[in-house]
């Protein structure tokens, strides 16, 4: 029984990174053997156990072979006989396929090392093109180490481009496409996940919405980018850079635009009411790839209103407080930090703008609070009953919010 750690945490320390979970394979060994040193069981498809004490996870050797389609058409053998290298080999990509024994010593038959020196996702073996999940996890990797340089190895490419042709990345279930895209929204460069699915055509299958955007042009004074697509990796990675880790406002920058598809050719480059046509694509969208309910209600949102938010400093105060009213924020202020984020970087998410402040979320802030700290308890003493109440209620909120925005204009 030989235990080696593998994945993640090898290829991170590798790369001087932080390792935040370790991962460890186990050869030469029966589930009845982890059982008798401890381990328990947690694995459904194939053996994982979990270490007594660091429950960490350690999974016996296995190796695969292709019985269907998608994800799960997948048969697993794991048994003592399985060797570190055969498990190795079912891995997606070399990076990933480097194992470290309990003396430190690597372990390398497929050169991931030399790809990580050469900053290259490569495939570890044709077997790749049996998991159409790999497509996307390559996209997400992209996301991930782009910032130190690294691409996707034409080979790779060219398999992907196969499978998505094959049509096997249409037997991917709409679970396993929102895991692996909220986890790609959150890594700090997701214009590279957009990049790579739309150059092995898989955004075209998987984001038809989305891939739309592309070629798509804008008015250059607004949008020096011009293209519609770009403007939205523009705003991703604006997104990550001003929420870094957030998947919630990742998916309202990847949306928010999605009208911008559905604008009659005559009418460009210009995009009048591209907040309304959005919401269409987008709940088809949110059909398919089934996210959070938050994360549907919050892109629709960022969607009908980012351009009046944009205008929150030439607002009067009725519109500010009808916008807070249509966010909800009243009753639940959490949403307005997420809300002006997605709608900041959709401001900064242009060409030569990453820079620029965008003042208008302090103003929508500031409103919120004046709006929320106004005292019902003065209505209530004038005896007043049912509607009468809100509506007295709103007067004083928009009242409240026209005296902060004089004082901000007298200072």
């Amino acid at each position: 029984m030989r235990i080696y750690l593998v994945g993640g945490a090898v290829r991170d320390r590798l790369l001087g990174r932080a390792v935040a979970d370790r991962d460890f394979v186990v050869v030469g060994a029966t589930p009845q053997d982890m059982l008798d040193h401890g381990y328990r069981p947690v694995g459904r498809d194939f053996p994982v156990f979990l270490h007594a004490q660091t429950h960490e996870e350690y999974a016996l050797a296995r190796t695969e072979r292709k019985s269907g389609h998608g994800y799960h058409g997948f048969v697993f053998q794991t048994d003592a006989s399985v060797t570190l290298e055969e498990d190795l080999a079912r891995r997606d990509l070399t990076i990933n396929a480097i194992a470290q024994d309990e003396h430190g010593a690597l372990i390398d038959p497929f050169g991931g090392q030399r790809d990580l020196e050469a900053r290259l996702l490569r495939h570890v073996t044709p077997a790749f093109a049996e998991d159409p999940v790999r497509v996307l996890r390559v996209a997400r990797f992209a996301a991930r180490f782009a910032q130190l340089g690294f691409r996707v190895a034409e080979e790779t490419l060219a398999l992907m481009q196969q499978m998505v042709a094959a049509g096997e990345i249409d037997h991917l279930v709409p679970e396993r496409v929102w895991q692996e895209t909220r986890k790609a929204l959150a890594e700090p460069t997701p214009s590279a996940f957009l990049r790579t699915l739309r150059a092995c055509g898989a955004l075209r299958v998987l984001f038809a919405e989305v891939d739309a955007l592309y070629g798509v042009p804008q008015r250059a004074e607004y949008h020096p980018e011009i293209d519609t697509g770009i403007h939205i990796e523009l705003v991703l990675d604006m997104a990550a850079r001003l929420a870094p880790g957030d998947d919630l406002v990742g998916f309202c920058a990847l949306t928010h635009d999605l009208g911008k598809a559905l604008t009659p050719a005559a009418e460009l480059p210009r995009h009048v009411l591209h907040e309304q046509r959005g919401v269409a694509p987008l709940r088809a969208l949110c059909a398919r790839l089934k996210p959070p309910a938050e994360h549907a209600a919050l892109a629709e949102l960022v969607c009908r209103h980012h351009l009046t938010a944009h205008r929150a400093l030439e607002l009067r105060a009725s519109t500010l407080l009808r916008l807070l009213e249509s966010l909800d924020c009243l009753r639940r202020p959490e949403r307005l930090s997420p809300f002006l984020l997605a709608c900041e970087a959709d401001a900064r998410g242009r060409t030569g703008h990453a820079e620029q402040p965008w003042p208008q979320s302090s103003i929508l802030r500031a409103a919120l609070e004046a709006a929320r700290a106004v005292d019902t308890a003065p209505l209530l003493a004038q005896g007043l009953q049912g509607p009468a109440i809100g509506a007295a209620l709103r007067k004083a909120r928009i009242r409240a919010i026209a005296a902060l925005k004089a004082n901000s204009h007298a200072s």
